[in-house]
Order: structure tokens, then sequence, then C-alpha cells
């Protein structure tokens, strides 16, 4: 009896085996078979802008690389949650991608009560672009650089005003950021995006803004407004003129924005392989690096698990800055 016994767990273990064996070329298979059909890029922004500009670029170049479709759905509104949610809802096979930013993983969880937790609803693929901002003045400010802009604030705390798109974003923050790394006390100054506070600055109402190099380059070059500063760890391309804080003699303020490909949480990792290999070649391509390079921005692409490191190192950054300076939305 305990012979018979040991050939029947025998021949189970040996059934199990199989079936586990029989699985296996299914993991690869779905990768293999993917994509079969056009695949959904959620932007959650309006058409025209900076993040819109690069996702059409990845999209173009995706596509071509993948043989299909991507189809740009835009889906703007509550700083990017409307469409987060949507992607969060949709089907977890890699055909619905989200186009996210910095402000959406790293900041908005400290600031909005989020229905999906970005770090809980979604699988990271890959970076796929830096955008690094120039901190840029009006021309009605009575200083020439970073160092007298900081002097000038310091023998006038409050006195001076800088000029957002809006409370929480990332030029927000990379306000509270440089005066934290200052000293300094500057009056902030929040507006429903970024033209308006761009308008105001040109017109001399208020005296500086953290922007893209996008948005500000053409009146930096059409001697509109004076570039102080950029925010990354290299210079732009498109200003190399223009110090980064670093070289200006300002540390431990470097911020920025980025963007990244997310999916819903549970999409089968060998597709979320296979859709970060091919984003990773996009981002390398000289002509997309090109591209993003006239448009501001830096081609990043990375590793899953390059980015949920880069997304966790953020949003711990942004919400120490939130909680001691205090920030809320209302």
């Amino acid at each position: 009896m305990e012979t018979t016994n040991k050939f029947r767990i025998r021949a189970r273990l040996i059934g199990a085996a199989a079936a586990v064996a029989a699985l296996l070329p299914l993991a690869g298979h779905a990768a293999d078979s993917f994509p079969s059909r056009p695949i959904n890029l959620i932007v959650p922004f309006a058409p025209g802008g900076g993040t819109d500009i690069s996702a059409r670029l990845l999209a173009s170049e995706l596509g071509r690389k993948l043989n299909v479709s991507i189809v740009v759905d835009n889906r703007p509104g509550a700083g990017g949650q409307i469409a987060a949610d949507y992607v969060a809802r949709a089907k977890a096979d890699g055909y619905t991608l989200l186009f996210a930013n910095s402000g959406m993983m790293a900041i908005n969880p400290w600031l909005y009560k989020l229905r999906n937790d970005p770090a809980k609803a979604f699988e990271p693929v890959s970076m796929f672009s830096d955008l690094p901002f120039v901190l840029v003045v009006s021309n009605n400010l009575k200083a020439k650089n970073v160092q007298e802009l900081v002097a000038l604030a310091k023998a006038e705390p409050g006195k001076h005003t800088f000029a957002s798109s809006g409370i929480g974003g990332a030029p927000h923050l990379a306000g509270e950021i440089f005066q934290e790394a200052t000293g300094v006390k500057l009056a902030h100054i929040p507006y429903k995006g970024g033209g308006p506070a761009m308008t105001d600055l040109i017109a001399g109402r208020v005296d500086m803004l953290f922007a893209s190099v996008l948005e500000t380059v053409s009146y930096v070059k059409g001697g509109k407004l004076r570039a102080f500063a950029v925010t990354g760890d290299k210079r732009a391309p498109v200003l190399q003129g223009v110090p980064t804080l670093d070289e200006a003699g300002i540390h431990n303020a470097q911020t920025g924005s980025w963007t990244a490909v997310l999916v819903p949480k549970g999409t089968p990792k060998d597709i979320v392989d296979k859709l970060s290999r091919t984003i990773r070649e996009v981002a390398g391509s000289k002509d997309i690096e090109d591209k993003l390079t006239s448009q501001g921005a830096v081609a990043h692409g990375s590793t899953p698990e390059e980015l949920a490191q880069i997304a966790a190192d953020a949003r711990a950054r942004y919400g120490k800055v939130i909680r001691e300076r205090h920030l809320s939305l209302n």
C-alpha cells in the first residue's frame, strides 16, 4: 500500500511538472504575437502642449517599430487624474498606455485624494524624456544673474514674486526647491496655466518663472525675457550660453519634469518588457534625440525597474518639500 501511494504521489508530481512545462511556451507567446491591433496612448493634457508633442513623437516611431498604429487619445483634466483613472480601469493587455509625467507620479499623491495610487495601479514601462526647466526673469528685474537675484531677494524678503502654471505643478515645486536651496523668501503667484503666467512675466507684472525650455526659448532669443539658469544637470543645447544652477553656484536645486510610459497593473511581464525595449530603442534613435533636443528635452529611455526607482526617489523628494513648506491646494 505504501509503495502504491508513492507511485501515485510521483505520478501527480510528474503530471504537475508536465502541466507547468506545457504553459511555459505560452509566456513568451503573448509577447511574440503582441501587438496584433492598434494601441491607444492616453495623454493627460490637451493637444499642442509640450507633453502632447513628446507623446506624438513617441507614438509615431513606436508604431513604426511595432508595425501597428498608435492612437494618441488626449484626456486632460484634474492634474492628469482623468487620464490616469481611465488607464487604471483598462484591460491589462498592453493595448492601453499612459503617457505620464513626474507631476502625476511624484507630486499628485501628496496633494490630491487619488482614486488610483500610481505606485500601485500601474506597471512602469520606460522613461521617455527629461524636461529641465529654465529660470527666466522679467527685463524689469534689477539683477543680471542668479547670484544678484538671490542678493535682491534676501535684501527684501517676500517682495519679489515667482509665477507658476498652478499650485502643486512641477514648476511651482521648482520655485519652492529654489527657495530652500538659497534661503530666499519669494511670493508665489499661481496662474491657471503656463500661458497666462508667461504673459504676465513678459509684461513685468511678476519677476520670475520656472518653465520648460520649449515654452521659453523663443522669448529668450527674442529678447523679451532673460534666462538665468537651467535646472537640469547639463546645459540645454538650444540655450548653450545659459548655465546650470550648479554652475551658477546654486546647489541641491536641480529639478524639472520627465515623461514616462505606464500600463495597467497586471499587464504580462513579457509584454511590458517588449514595450520597454522598443521605447528605449525609440528614445535612443538619433532622429528622436534631435527632435526632443529641439524642444528643450533630453531623450531618456529606461528599464521598468529604473523607472520605478526614479519615480520613488522623486516622490520622496517632493513629499519632503511639500510637507516642510506646508503646501496644499487649498
